[in-house]
């Protein structure tokens, strides 16, 4: 079966032992680490480290390593978080927008949220003119966009995550 992906096992809960977590934390500090450097840091064999290591990639445990950017550096310094609350909620109507709203230019992510409104949308943009047009020309030209409601970010920083306790 050519392109098919092999399915991914979900992990379960208290699985994940402290060699685990602590690659996980090493990754996650840094994720272009070799392996001999990750394997040296966790105290274990490269060989051990770079099976747990594709292990805990086949198991879904690591989604992705990539590179964060940021926005301003880019020449995009205004981000904004876009509530938007819908008038139709059919499966249909709302894998389009979804679909849609992650394409739009300048979006770093879209969360699909239950509660009062139907999506986040968190965008950069170079000035506020731009951002106006990103919602009349991307956003609310949707049928099933009801309402838009806008809140600038001054200033934002990554959580803890899921390795703390």
């Amino acid at each position: 079966m050519a392109g098919r992906q092999p399915k991914k096992t979900q992990p379960i809960p208290g699985a994940l032992d402290g060699t685990d977590r602590a690659i996980l934390a090493a990754l996650v500090e840094d994720g272009r680490m070799t392996n001999a450097a990750l394997a040296a840091r966790v105290g274990v064999a490269e060989s051990t480290c770079a099976y747990r290591v594709r292990a805990l990639r086949e198991s879904g445990v690591i989604a992705s390593i990539r590179a964060q950017l940021d926005p301003g550096a880019f020449g995009h310094p205004v981000q904004a978080v876009i509530k938007v609350r819908l008038g139709s909620h059919s499966r249909e109507h709302v894998r389009n927008l979804y679909d849609s709203l992650v394409n739009v230019p300048g979006t770093l992510m879209v969360l699909h949220v239950g509660g009062t409104d139907d999506f986040l949308l968190h965008v950069a943009v170079t000035r506020p003119e731009e951002l106006r047009d990103l919602i009349l020309e991307h956003v609310t030209i949707h049928p099933m966009v009801r309402q838009t409601e806008t809140q600038l970010v001054f200033e934002a920083r990554e959580g803890c995550g899921v390795l703390q306790k």
